[in-house]
């Protein structure tokens, strides 16, 4: 976990970089309970298949998996329940009429500490068609050709 200005990044979504092109980020609070924060502490959650939905003025996320806290008991709650992100009401209205275009979707891109606080940065994206996904992968192993060569002349 990377710890820089007070932020510690608790999870990333890799995959939503290599499925989407992001092309705005926002912050969110998110709504959580006492043992879902101890588990994502200890490094319990997973972004992979999670996606946000913006409805009736709110926006939740779905599909964050917080694995259950170990040394909780009946307060622990559903791994996968859908969670409420906490926006201003102007960036909801915006985000919402976004995601009504055809291609914009909200995914949450990184979860992590902010002074105490667990927020959650969501992006909005657009989607990748699979010739986009080839040309990132050759660029990305072009580069790392590159490199591998500049290190080897040091």
């Amino acid at each position: 976990m990377a710890e820089k200005g007070g932020i510690k990044v608790a999870a990333q979504n890799r995959k939503a970089h290599h499925d989407y092109f992001v092309e705005d980020h926002y912050e969110a609070g998110i709504e959580l309970f006492g043992t879902e924060v101890k588990s994502i502490r200890a490094g319990a959650l997973n972004l992979k298949d999670s996606y946000c939905i913006a409805k009736n003025g709110e926006i939740y996320l779905h599909g964050m998996h917080i694995s259950p806290y170990e040394h909780g008991s009946i307060f622990n709650r559903d791994p996968v329940r859908p969670r409420r992100l906490l926006m201003h009401k102007r960036e909801i209205n915006r985000l919402q009429a976004y995601v009504q275009q055809d291609g914009y979707a909200l995914v949450p891109l990184r979860v992590y500490f902010k002074n105490a606080r667990v927020k959650v940065e969501v992006g909005l994206c657009k989607g990748k068609k699979n010739y986009d996904k080839r040309d990132a992968a050759a660029q990305r192993d072009a580069k790392r050709t590159i490199d591998r060569a500049m290190k080897s002349y040091r």
